[in-house]
């Protein structure tokens, strides 16, 4: 079932997504946020699949709205004006509805991120971020390791660096636990990536990474079994 989060200042356009999600067998409503700041408070204590954008709303557009999300689901948006569809797409959204668009093109849009959602599951199986306000897909495969620098992770992979906003708890959280394992306040490391371990540092590729005493225990315990 995917989760679906409607954001949209128009009474009108949110009973029309409501019906279309509540109608369709394989989506389900997790909330509706009448603008952007409403959503990002939303989404401090929920999780959704997949968002519902309208791109012309009050005090922050869903434009502006999707370049201050570090780490967003699939993104459907949604506009009465077609000279949007290139900015949209270039955020790399799912998909771009014009209103007003039937429940076909609905279906057809659902259709795209389960398509999107089968590819992300696969052995090819990615994380998109956000930084200079492209957005970056880069394999698990591809990942060493991610730093913290303060507010900011660099994520260091086989073929570039990406630094962008966000926490390494948060980052922790969206890598599978079968793959990635955190070992200092700092860093989390590919588990397949680690060369060998010396005393209380790990070597991958050129880095040696210190391993913090409260994470040897369980990265122990993972690396030797």
């Amino acid at each position: 079932m995917i989760k679906c989060l409607i954001i949209d200042d128009e009474p009108a356009a949110r009973d029309i997504l409501e019906t279309y999600i509540t109608d369709c067998p394989d989506t389900e409503v997790a909330g509706i946020c009448q603008d952007a700041l409403q959503a990002r408070s939303w989404l401090d204590g929920h999780t959704a699949d997949l968002m519902f954008v309208d791109i012309n709303m009050p005090k922050l557009s869903g434009l502006s709205f999707i370049k201050t999300l570090s780490a967003p689901p699939q993104i459907i948006l949604s506009t009465a004006y077609s000279e949007h569809a290139i900015d949209a797409f270039e955020l790399g959204v799912t998909d771009y509805l014009l209103k007003p668009f039937s429940f076909e093109r609905f279906l057809k849009a659902i259709d795209k991120v389960k398509l999107q959602s089968e590819r992300a599951s696969g052995p090819s199986s990615a994380i998109t971020v956000k930084a200079d306000g492209k957005l970056y897909r880069v394999l698990h495969d591809d990942i060493l390791f991610a730093e913290s620098q303060g507010d900011y992770i660099t994520l260091h992979s086989a073929d570039k660096n990406i630094t962008f906003y966000h926490s390494l708890k948060e980052l922790s959280g969206i890598l599978p636990d079968d793959q990635f394992c955190r070992v200092h306040r700092s860093y989390v490391v590919s588990l397949s990536k680690i060369e060998f371990l010396e005393g209380n540092r790990i070597k991958i590729g050129d880095k040696f990474i210190p391993i913090g005493h409260s994470y040897k225990e369980a990265f122990l315990q993972r690396y030797t079994t």
